[in-house]
């Protein structure tokens, strides 16, 4: 099986028709068929490319086939539009070899169709080339919206949420969300430096900036190098992005203090704080699902962090009556409309109404967790979404109900300080990830 045909089986698995088969997400589909056809690292890195690209893509790809498949897109079996995405992906998005390309997805036609569905691929796919139709104009559309989400492959509902929260700099979002996500890896400092392991990469050849917001986060040139590393690492360090790295910095945890860590999920957040309150703090984690749980525990033994964990909703008491904390961080389940970039097939999955239906379970955790918090301590809420129903309103909910007020917000972070004194991160932007951040502190 070669790079196109793991590309293919990779969209099929993402994008199942109804009563066909589990979808699966992109990363994870790819790496099981990619290790399943033992793909050596430059086809695994083409397939890739032609399969989260194509992902992507998808809506913009479907604009450039419509002149040629017009209704016959109706009566195609869905393995055989997969299969024109990303030739089509191919030939407009890659430097292709026309005619290597034509070749292999007529072949990949023949294989899982039948003659008749391989020449018309074939005659879809030299008529394009041939009469390969401009990239999309503005003056193609009947609104700016529309020409966006065609443009950059992204839903219209999500394009009209970005403009209304970052105006003129909605379209210069769209396009950054299909720009590669910078990685990043948050460096443990119970085990080494960021000084020490900046040196260590550069000896391995990797090349590595440190953040302007995140003491701990290094930023990294060739994620994949990092990614096959990881796993050695002993928990000196991990994978995490600078903006997922951004609410413990704003939450700054010290050593001697109590810390409950809300949602922890695998424990990215709880690690950073874990390393910086050391063996002085002590560390509280709630998460509910008991798979990532137990990754939690793991996690924090091979680092070194110690933490109590408990298994369970966070928005229903599990804290011995009268239990206080200094800091309390909320890393909330939210749409995720900020990481949509980072996750190929993600803006396809979502819906309008994520945000509404999400603030219900967020407004809840701030009203359950706020009597953990001492006066004068620090509640962070964060959310990878920049969604207003997610953001702004429920902080301001919040508010209304508990006497918390906004508390001062790390010099560093003054690019991204709202209005209202919040953090919001643009998605897309210089590689990062769209996040919103809330620091209140209790009166």
């Amino acid at each position: 099986m070669n790079a196109r045909e793991v590309a293919l089986h990779t969209v099929r698995d993402v994008f199942v028709a109804p009563g066909a088969g589990t979808e699966r997400g992109a990363q994870e589909a790819l790496d099981y068929r990619a290790r399943k056809a033992n793909l050596e690292p430059r086809d695994r890195a083409f397939a890739t490319e032609l399969a989260y690209g194509a992902a992507k893509m998808r809506r913009a790809l479907d604009w450039y086939l419509a002149p040629f498949i017009g209704e016959r897109r109706a009566e195609l079996p869905p393995v055989i539009l997969e299969i024109l995405r990303l030739a089509v992906y191919e030939l407009v998005y890659t430097r292709a070899d026309t005619h290597a390309t034509v070749f292999e997805f007529v072949n990949l036609a023949k294989r899982y169709g039948h003659r008749g569905v391989a020449n018309l691929v074939n005659a879809v796919l030299r008529s394009f080339l041939r009469d390969r139709p401009p990239d999309p104009t503005r003056d193609l559309f009947e609104n700016d919206d529309e020409y966006l989400g065609v443009r950059y492959s992204l839903p219209n509902w999500l394009v009209r949420q970005w403009r209304t929260v970052f105006g003129d700099r909605v379209e210069a979002i769209c396009a950054a969300v299909n720009d590669p996500a910078r990685a990043a890896v948050t460096v443990n400092g119970l085990r080494t430096t960021p000084d020490q392991l900046v040196e260590d990469f550069t000896q391995q050849r990797i090349a590595v900036t440190p953040s302007v917001f995140v003491p701990e986060s290094l930023l990294v040139d060739e994620p994949a190098a990092v990614r096959q590393r990881e796993a050695g690492a002993g928990g000196a360090w991990w994978i995490q992005s600078e903006s997922s790295a951004m609410p413990v910095a704003v939450l700054n945890p010290h050593p001697g203090e109590a810390i409950l860590d809300v949602c922890s999920g695998r424990g990215n957040k709880a690690l950073q704080i874990g390393a910086r309150i050391g063996a002085e703090g002590t560390l509280f984690c709630i998460e509910r699902d008991t798979r990532k749980a137990q990754v939690l525990e793991a996690r924090l033994e091979e680092a070194g962090v110690a933490a109590s964990i408990v298994v369970g909703d966070a928005a229903v008491p599990h804290l011995e009556p009268g239990r206080r904390f200094d800091r309390v961080l909320i890393d909330a389940p939210c749409s995720g409309v900020g990481v949509v970039g980072r996750h190929p097939e993600a803006r396809w999955k979502k819906q309008p109404g994520d945000g509404e239906r999400l603030a219900l379970t967020q407004r809840a955790l701030l009203e359950a967790l706020a009597p953990s918090i001492h006066e004068g301590g620090v509640l962070v809420y964060a959310v990878c979404s920049t969604d207003p129903r997610e953001t702004v309103e429920v902080i301001e909910w919040f508010r209304s109900k508990a006497n918390f007020e906004r508390g001062l917000i790390p010099a560093a972070f003054e690019p991204f300080i709202t209005q209202e004194g919040d953090i919001l991160v643009p998605p897309g932007l210089d590689g990062r990830d769209g996040f919103f951040i809330a620091r209140l502190e209790h009166r």
